[in-house]
């Protein structure tokens, strides 16, 4: 089998903020196996807060032997940006083989629209109103959060679009004080959902203090081995491709966290259409959808997934699966 791999860069529709930085642009990792005869394609967004760089995780992928199986991966890659890409391409290249849908492959239901969240970037109170106003249509706006102003910033969004549902990311950015003393308030608002109030690692705290808006654990929780150290603090999990490894894994640990009570959004990296139609089959049914990627961009892949009023679609075979 070939594999090919390809750095490739998509424009932003406007500047993205959150706590960490800016950007204008998603740069992406694409992967192509072929076996002569079918192409099975791929994408992963290398994440810098987890160590990773598109030269790291290309020398992870052409490190790999042309005979692997979507299983000998998990003995080959640990969970992340380089296994993902490969075992959503496997997948596409599975479907490709055999002219059947990776949701039947997998044993899925046939996948429909999911509602998805759509993501306000950080900014002035003033600027996230707008923001907020422009998008008042959409049924449920995430909001990035993680300084010491959210509050006011908050409210704006509130009074731009009084009818959205609203939850918010506070990316690491939180104390366990703070999480106290703006839930409350949080809950005042109508917001549902706060992920990562508190740095991975140091999250301890939460399961010290009441939760009156549910927590979701995004950097700390990674594949199925994540799901010991959440009990107590979390109360839904963030389930990413590019945080499990591919749709292999992240289907397992959505049976799991289930099973362990655990509510679930299936969320993204900021990618193209074609990271987000894998998980658009992860996505079914979930508690929350955060599959935005290509609603942030100015330009996408040559057949991108379908937005409308009833969500995100799940890719046409000419994308993926």
């Amino acid at each position: 089998m070939q594999i090919d791999i390809s750095y490739d860069v998509f424009k932003l529709a406007q500047v993205f903020t959150i706590s960490r930085g800016s950007r204008t642009e998603a740069k992406v990792l694409t992967v192509k196996l072929s076996d002569g005869a079918h192409i099975g394609w791929g994408e992963c967004v290398p994440y810098a807060r987890y160590g990773e760089t598109m030269e790291s995780v290309e020398a992870q992928i052409r490190g790999l032997p042309a005979d692997m199986s979507r299983m000998a991966l998990y003995d080959l890659l640990e969970p992340g940006a380089a296994r993902n890409a490969v075992d959503c391409a496997l997948w596409d290249l599975e479907a490709k083989r055999t002219g059947r849908p990776v949701w039947d492959l997998a044993g899925l239901q046939k996948p429909g629209p999911e509602i998805t969240a759509y993501t306000l970037s950080l900014g002035t109170p003033e600027a996230m109103q707008s923001q907020a106003r422009e998008n008042a249509h959409r049924p449920l706006l995430k909001i990035k959060l993680g300084t010491p102003d959210d509050m006011p910033r908050l409210e704006a969004v509130r009074r731009g679009a009084p009818k959205s549902r609203i939850i918010i990311d506070a990316n690491e950015g939180w104390s366990a004080d703070v999480y106290a003393e703006l839930a409350p308030h949080l809950v005042g608002l109508g917001v549902e959902l706060v992920e990562q109030p508190l740095p991975a690692g140091k999250d301890d705290a939460l399961s010290e203090i009441e939760r009156p808006l549910p927590v979701c654990a995004d950097e700390s929780c990674h594949d199925r081995a994540s799901l010991p150290a959440l009990k107590g603090k979390y109360d839904v999990v963030n389930i990413k491709l590019d945080k499990t490894g591919g749709l292999t894994e992240g289907l397992a640990l959505k049976q799991e966290a289930i099973a362990q009570g655990y509510g679930v959004m299936v969320g993204c990296m900021v990618g193209s259409s074609l990271a987000m139609a894998p998980a658009t089959l992860l996505a079914q049914g979930v508690l929350f959808t955060d599959l935005d990627g290509p609603l942030l961009l100015a330009e996408d892949r040559d057949t991108p997934l379908h937005f409308d009023a009833a969500g995100v679609h799940p890719p046409k075979p000419e994308l993926w699966g």
